[in-house]
């Protein structure tokens, strides 16, 4: 991985989810035998154990976990070991009823589930800390464990809570915002509005439900304090766990994924050893592979190079309203992609299906069924393929284009109360994510205002609706310096208060992109516009469309009808050395991937590798070899050129590979 503290495992780590506490002891030893003949090297243990190791408080229980990790130890088979503090007992929450959550609407939640506890509760971090370090004094030094897993999903169900508790701790993170100075908060938050002034700080609640929308600074700072405070209980695991054992590296499984949006990972990323990723299809998606390989691509960047996946499915999942079954070389293609796109370790969720609770219907390793199963069979097949693929470990990316992505501009662009509620920043991301992908150009994500945007020939900002000044600055100098900028409608619109950049639209990048708006015209549901110029006969758009005046740039295509018809819809600027491009509207999909083909190309960035359509191409850079990735995603196969060794066949390869139908080929591509 990318830090000094190493996972010891050699090559791509394999495994799982271990619960062995829900099955008894005589079903151990067979785990153990299948889990070899697997090929799994690494399971997480203990994450939902905690009212097994602490039956009271204060009393401690360890003779399960002995036994499981030297039974693990023995078998050649490391513990990434977790600190339960995901799931507080029972006894807790009858000691300390006054821990468990409250939604916006002020009502208590119950226990009964997971990750019922709020995140401010003195108690329960006092609880916390203390089983973790009862379980690091006693571990520490165990053979078996090679990585600590600290919690489970931060974020995942209890991303805020609303209780008094909450309250007070919000007010102290708000003063050390704001430098104990209430004047500035109320200048940041605009409180002149709507007779919100605050005269003192103990009259600033959470942003509970309210009549009227709550006020968007408000509710952005209550996003960024939720974000903090869970991570102020993540690092304090950490720092008790680092005195510990402080060459054993630490992670936790991030939720890196469409429909999980509540912590800042560029915040995260820096605290962890490891950075470690969940990451589920949704089964209404029909290119679930974009997502992973967005996500993949979003880790690495995160990471800073490799990083690990902690779970995903072998087949269905139990937690959509219905829950598909992976097809036929599915799960195979699911796991390698992962794997191309950076992954350097790849778990599942989890080992042995479970019989009984919440999640009985989740598929794993080892199915209902038992080894007499497609699933197993695929299991065992990974295995083989991770163990081929081993050289592969801790090779980077290779891409010249960066994506912006921000996660206070993601908050910022879903808060009530915008010119369209139409937008979702994470499918505005994708929209132009999709070509790229389509024609195996590699791309990492990036900050606003990372100072290294230079190592770039081409960034996007396809939706950057916030944006601080020094961020916009930042973007400005790369074009200035000779990099190629392209901009996507509703950004730059207000700063990191969510004040209006005044003057005209689009705020902060008018003067990169030389264009001014004075008025924005969102679409309706279902409504399009044409669009004519440097596009193909037909072209359209929809969800936006604003009224551009040119002040530098030049119009490359235009609105052909409605009530904004002869006036720009994508512009380009020469701005210093470089070139930036703004689409002011939401092209079609076929416009949007010609559009962003002639971007790249006036920025020199090329595929990978030429491919027939629908065969994935990613290339992982090792210090002697380059890994060519190359995945079927029509069932039909295809011919690539290549030379080097396929490495799952072992098979040399001269002039072309075969890439199977509905398969994968990695070809070791020599220096």
């Amino acid at each position: 991985m990318s830090t000094a503290r190493r996972l010891r495992i050699p090559g791509i780590a394999y495994g799982g989810d271990y619960n062995p506490e829900q099955w008894p002891e005589e079903v151990w030893a067979e785990d153990m035998r299948l889990m070899r003949e697997a090929g799994v090297t690494m399971v997480s243990v203990g994450i939902f154990s905690w009212a097994l190791l602490e039956p009271s408080e204060g009393v401690y229980d360890f003779t399960r976990m002995d036994k499981i990790l030297d039974l693990l130890d023995a078998n050649g088979i490391a513990a990434d070991l977790a600190t339960p503090t995901a799931s507080p007992p029972a006894w807790f929450f009858a000691e300390h009823p006054e821990a468990l959550p409250v939604d916006k609407d002020g009502r208590r939640l119950s226990y009964g589930s997971r990750q019922t506890f709020c995140p401010s509760n003195p108690a329960y971090r006092r609880a916390a800390l203390r089983i973790t370090e009862a379980l690091a004094e006693r571990y520490a030094t165990h053979p078996a464990v090679a990585m600590w897993h600290i919690h489970n999903e931060y974020g995942c169900h209890n991303d805020a809570c609303y209780c008094d508790t909450s309250a007070a701790a919000f007010r102290t993170w708000l003063r050390a915002r704001y430098d104990d100075d209430l004047d500035a908060l109320n200048h940041a938050w605009g409180t002149t509005f709507w007779s919100q002034w605050y005269y003192s700080w103990d009259q600033i609640l959470p942003p509970r439900t309210t009549p009227a929308p709550p006020n968007p600074t408000h509710q952005l700072d209550w996003r960024r304090f939720c974000s903090d405070e869970l991570l102020s209980l993540c690092t304090a695991e950490h720092e008790v766990l680092r005195r510990a054992a402080p060459d054993t590296p630490a992670t936790t499984n991030f939720l890196v994924l469409r429909t999980i949006d509540a912590l800042d990972y560029w915040r995260w990323a820096p605290e962890l050893d490891i950075l470690s990723n969940d990451h589920y299809l949704l089964s209404d998606d029909p290119e679930a592979e974009v997502d992973i390989a967005l996500h993949g691509d979003l880790m690495r960047s995160l990471a800073g190079g490799p990083w690990f996946l902690m779970e995903h499915s072998t087949g269905a999942v139990n937690w959509q309203p219905v829950n598909r079954a992976k097809l036929p070389g599915e799960m195979r293609r699911n796991a390698l992609a992962h794997v191309a796109h950076g992954a350097d370790g790849v778990a599942f969720f989890q080992w042995r299906a479970a019989k009984a609770g919440a999640e009985q219907w989740h598929s794993a390793m080892l199915p209902h069924a038992g080894t007499d199963s497609q699933i197993w069979r695929d299991v065992v097949q990974l295995g083989a393929d991770l163990r081929a693929l081993a050289e592969v470990r801790d090779s980077t990316s290779t891409a010249q284009v960066a994506i912006v992505w921000d996660w206070n501009a993601r908050w910022a662009l879903e808060l009530p109360s915008q010119p369209s509620g139409e937008l979702r920043y994470q499918d505005l991301v994708r929209d132009w994510y999709t070509p790229l992908w389509r024609a195996g150009v590699a791309v990492d994500f990036v900050r606003p205002d990372d100072p290294g945007l230079d190592r770039y020939s081409l960034v996007l900002a396809p939706s950057l609706y916030l944006v601080t000044e020094a961020a916009a600055a930042n973007l400005s100098r790369f074009t200035e310096r000779g990099g190629t900028l392209a901009v996507g409608f509703h950004s730059g619109m207000v700063d990191e208060n969510c004040h209006v950049y005044l003057g005209g639209y689009p705020g902060a990048f008018r003067d990169v992109l030389g264009v001014v708006s004075d008025e924005l015209f969102p679409l309706l549901p279902g409504e399009t516009t044409g669009l004519t110029g440097d596009v193909a006969p037909g072209a359209t758009a929809d969800l936006w469309s604003e009224r551009v005046r040119l002040t530098g740039a030049r119009a490359v295509v235009s609105h052909a009808d409605g009530p904004l018809a002869g006036h720009p819809a994508v512009t380009r600027h020469r701005h210093g050395d470089g070139t930036a491009w703004y689409l002011a509207t939401h092209p079609d999909q076929d416009t949007l991937a010609a559009l962003l083909d002639r971007i790249r190309q006036d920025a020199g960035v090329t595929p990978e590798q030429d491919a027939p359509a629908g065969i994935e191409v990613v290339r992982r850079r090792g210090t002697e070899a380059d890994y060519l990735f190359l995945i079927d995603h029509t069932g039909k196969g295809a011919e690539v050129l290549a030379d080097g060794v396929e490495l799952l066949t072992g098979t040399p390869v001269s002039g072309t590979v075969a890439v199977p139908p509905g398969g994968v080929a990695v070809v070791r591509e020599p220096r």
